[in-house]
């Protein structure tokens, strides 16, 4: 019996092609009537960091500033989705609605991308992975590697494509 998947994780790093990734997150949700949620993971910065900044224009300050991060992220993501939904959906703009929600975490990716994907009982996960150097067709980045390594959910790694494409979304945050 063929698994029901009724739950997609669409983990991104808001990288200018990431929305090519999120298409085939938005296909495959409308092929088994699923829900996405997607993922954005925030790097913790170095105490040292916070220390520095600390220092410079306060400890409260700093504090705002770094919490700060998280809500441009999302706002980010919304708009980005925004004109994702207005470009590539025209034609079935219901499917938007498979989006069920946006997380923002802090954490290391790959931890935080498996975190989520348990806690948020998805069924499959869909990232994309940048190809970087001489071997790019080898081997794939340290974050999908980590994600293959530890999970048992169908992942579905999509390459994203070299410079711009028509997917590409520049925004001014």
């Amino acid at each position: 019996m063929i698994p029901k998947i009724k739950r997609i994780l669409y983990a991104t790093d808001l990288s200018p092609n990431s929305e090519y990734a999120f298409r085939y997150a938005i296909n495959s949700a409308i092929q088994h009537d699923a829900k996405i949620i997607i993922l954005h993971v925030i790097e913790p910065i170095a105490s040292a960091m916070y220390v520095e900044v600390g220092f410079i224009v306060g400890e409260e300050q700093a504090r705002e500033i770094f919490a700060k991060g998280a809500s441009v992220a999302r706002d980010r993501v919304k708009n980005r989705l925004k004109i994702f939904s207005e470009k590539e959906l025209a034609d079935d703009p219901r499917a938007t609605d498979r989006v069920q929600g946006i997380e923002i975490c802090e954490g290391y990716p790959a931890e935080a991308i498996l975190q989520k994907a348990n806690e948020l009982d998805c069924d499959e996960i869909v990232m994309g992975t940048h190809g970087k150097g001489i071997l790019a067709n080898t081997f794939l980045g340290s974050v999908t590697k980590r994600v293959l390594r530890r999970t048992r959910k169908p992942v579905f790694i999509i390459p994203l494509p070299r410079g711009e494409t028509d997917l590409t979304v520049h925004d001014d945050v």
